[in-house]
């Protein structure tokens, strides 16, 4: 049923859930077989990783052409949005389960494991934060807040304006604000992963702060490092929208796909700001 239609859109049965299971399958035995060092595990990686790829590729290709051609009503409009509040909030869950580690540990665990009940276990131990942990020796230098984490901070700052500058002109028909707001906020994710991959080198090369730092390195790179892939899940998301727009999609009234994208930009600059908190200054 089209557009003008009362009922929802339903479309032709397809083949991509089958691949994208396929590709999901082969991620999975490729990172299994090669952890465990089985021959042929990183070639069966790339494969799943080349297959989800395409999939990706070919299904929100066929979602657009669906879209371009009328196909999709309100209501159908109504349950991406919701489809995606729904995923930004699992996303949510996802990191609040990551920050619960952190609080339990600082404030629960490493102050018991250094309390005169634990001393015969673990003498000498006198916790605070940040620390490796008890038993863990080698020194390291925790990341300062000031420096690179404050930059980047200010870089997503400015990042969450632009998309919303972007946002402004195409709800104002102003293609050439969208063009120009989409591309410089597209830079500046990019200039903030540049800048952390820069940190995480010198946090290996210099500081001593690794994944095996303990503790404190642990909660560290996890929090950050899965903040950095949702950076680059978002600049991806970005890029094509930008490329939407060069290609004139988009109309004042009709630009979800871009809607979420910008919802989803502005959950990672929110996170990020957890992250500059309760990661870096405190």
């Amino acid at each position: 049923m089209s557009a003008q239609g009362h009922g929802y859109y339903l479309p032709a049965p397809s083949h991509w859930p089958i691949v994208g299971s396929g590709a999901l399958l082969g991620l999975a035995l490729g990172a299994t077989l090669l952890i465990h060092g089985v021959a042929g595990g990183g070639w069966l990686l790339a494969a799943g990783a080349a297959l989800l790829v395409w999939m990706l590729f070919g299904w929100f290709g066929t979602v657009i052409r669906e879209n371009e051609r009328g196909l999709f009503n309100l209501r159908v409009d109504a349950s991406y949005r919701w489809g995606m509040g729904w995923f930004i909030f699992s996303e949510v869950m996802f990191f609040a389960a990551f920050f619960g580690a952190l609080f339990y540990t600082r404030t629960i665990s490493v102050p018991d494991l250094a309390s005169a009940d634990q001393q015969l276990l673990w003498p000498g131990y006198a916790g605070g934060w940040p620390t490796s942990g008890p038993g863990l020796e080698d020194p390291f230098t925790p990341m300062a807040a000031w420096g690179i984490p404050a930059l980047n901070t200010l870089i997503l700052l400015s990042s969450g304006a632009t998309v919303t500058w972007a946002h402004w002109g195409l709800k104002r028909g102003r293609r050439r604000q969208l063009i120009l707001g989409l591309a410089l906020t597209l830079a500046l994710g990019a200039a903030f992963l540049g800048l952390q991959a820069y940190e995480y080198r010198h946090a290996y090369s210099e500081l001593g702060l690794t994944l095996g730092a303990g503790v404190y390195g642990a909660t560290f790179f996890m929090l950050t490092g899965f903040h950095g892939l949702h950076v680059t899940v978002g600049a991806i998301l970005l890029a094509v929208m930008l490329a939407r727009a060069l290609a004139g999609h988009f109309t004042p009234e009709r630009h979800f796909a871009f809607e979420a994208a910008s919802w989803y930009w502005h959950f990672v600059d929110v996170v990020w700001l957890g992250l500059f908190v309760f990661v870096y200054w405190l």
